[in-house]
């Protein structure tokens, strides 16, 4: 009940995707991904999200993206929240 459940569903050498779920008031810790976006997909709920300096409220269908290298995390579940979570490289640069 204390921490927000993880569930792996994809890991490859350049995705991962998996599921978070946060019960009310669970976070977060912010961290951040060296040479990697991340993409929160919020299945159900409603969370309050921090990205870089800007704190914002994100419900069911919002996706929200952290660049690479910029802090990041939830900073508290305000209901039973689901998200899909996605970590990419970004694409190598164009000839």
């Amino acid at each position: 009940p204390a921490k927000a459940t993880k569930a792996d569903l994809f890991r490859g050498t350049g995705l991962f995707l998996g599921l978070n779920c946060f019960e009310p008031g669970q976070s977060q810790k912010v961290h951040s991904h060296g040479g990697a976006d991340k993409f929160y997909f919020l299945v159900s709920g409603k969370a309050r999200m921090i990205v870089g300096g800007e704190t914002r409220e994100a419900v069911a269908g919002d996706v929200v993206w952290a660049p690479a290298e910029i802090p990041h995390g939830v900073v508290e579940a305000l209901e039973r929240t689901v998200m899909l979570v996605a970590i990419a490289p970004p694409a190598p640069p164009r000839p």
